[in-house]
């Protein structure tokens, strides 16, 4: 039975672990940065870099040691390559490389995306392609076809903002601290999203993509206006938000196919908001919903050796000298999208 080691440091989060074939985590590392980032309302690259270098060793030996496995017993080593902070992004892949070279394993470059993308198989044995994904996470928020390990479909992107971004924000501007997901969604439930006129930026566009930036202004708008409850307005942003998921995937779904499945992954997946109205999306057409657990929705590094574990059993393995990326689409196919950066 195949075990990868996986190594996770694209963003805030320093992670180990240890995945088999089996779909079984042996053992997971997780080092949370929120403190050291929590002063400056979100997450300062440098100081992000320099807490990957510091941890990251101790981590990975504290995780091989509670599994049991030896580094010269796993069969893989797999690490983020990108998309993400290039300074931790290095950090992650210079030591997958050192181990690697080091105990004469395959190295395995996983795509931070392709990682949330394929972390519900990891969870659930029966989910089979094609799929339809929706990505939310604090830098991306896309739609796509998953159709096999390396093979997806972009049929929506932000040409903008990402949602998780746009929680960040809203919690930022409400004074809620961070991380600020999870503080909007705490807020909210004690709000009534009717209460302030939120704009649904794209709502009825024939084009499926995504646009918060404006929706984010919206809520600074009303903030400053004194008017309404700040229990209100981030119960009014989640509305907003869900109205221009089911809007943009309702779209989405005209252009992509048939697939076996709606499923949701990255950061914004942990929000139960989300997975409800994802539910109900799902049922109306007859498609499965599938969601990972919650402990595989943030940043993890059991989703990365699974990514490469999956890679590895195609027989796929990267070079010690394949170059980290702080952009990586999953679709380098996909047509640029009207009006959008670099972002998309």
């Amino acid at each position: 039975m195949a075990v990868i080691l996986g190594i996770e440091s694209s963003c805030d989060e320093t992670a180990a672990a240890l995945v088999d074939d089996g779909r079984h985590i042996l053992a997971q590392r997780i080092a949370s940065q929120d403190d050291a980032h929590r002063p400056y309302g979100g997450v300062v690259p440098e100081i992000a870099a320099r807490a990957h270098a510091e941890r990251l060793a101790p981590l990975i030996e504290a995780t091989l040691a509670e599994a049991g496995v030896a580094l010269d017993e796993v069969d893989a080593v797999a690490a983020t390559a990108g998309p993400g902070l290039i300074g931790g992004v290095m950090v992650g892949l210079v030591t997958a490389k050192a181990l690697a070279m080091a105990s004469g394993k395959p190295l395995v470059a996983v795509n931070h995306l392709e990682g949330h993308a394929l972390s519900p198989r990891l969870a659930d044995a029966t989910l089979e392609f094609p799929y339809a994904l929706l990505l939310v996470s604090g830098g991306h928020c896309q739609i796509l076809r998953v159709d096999d390990v390396g093979r997806y479909r972009r049929i929506a992107t932000t040409i903008d903002d990402a949602l998780g971004e746009a929680f960040d924000k809203t919690a930022k501007i409400l004074g809620l601290g961070y991380p600020g997901g999870p503080a909007v969604e705490r807020l909210a439930a004690q709000g009534d999203p009717r209460a302030v006129p939120l704009p649904r930026p794209l709502h009825g566009s024939a084009e499926p993509h995504f646009s918060f930036a404006g929706l984010k202004s919206a809520v600074s708008r009303a903030k400053e206006s004194g008017q309404y409850r700040d229990a209100d307005i981030a119960a009014s942003f989640q509305r907003a938000a869900m109205d221009c998921i089911a809007d943009r995937l309702a779209v989405s779904f005209g252009i992509m196919g048939d697939v076996t499945a709606l499923v949701v992954a990255g950061g914004v997946a942990a929000n139960r908001e989300v997975r409800t109205l994802l539910e109900g999306i799902a049922a109306e057409r007859g498609l499965r919903f599938v969601a990972p657990p919650l402990t595989l929705c943030t940043d993890n590094a059991a989703m990365i050796a699974w990514a490469g574990l999956e890679r590895f059993r195609k027989g796929q393995s990267d070079p010690l000298d394949f170059a980290a990326r702080p952009r990586w689409p999953l679709d380098p196919e996909a047509e640029p999208v009207r009006g959008a950066g670099v972002k998309a």
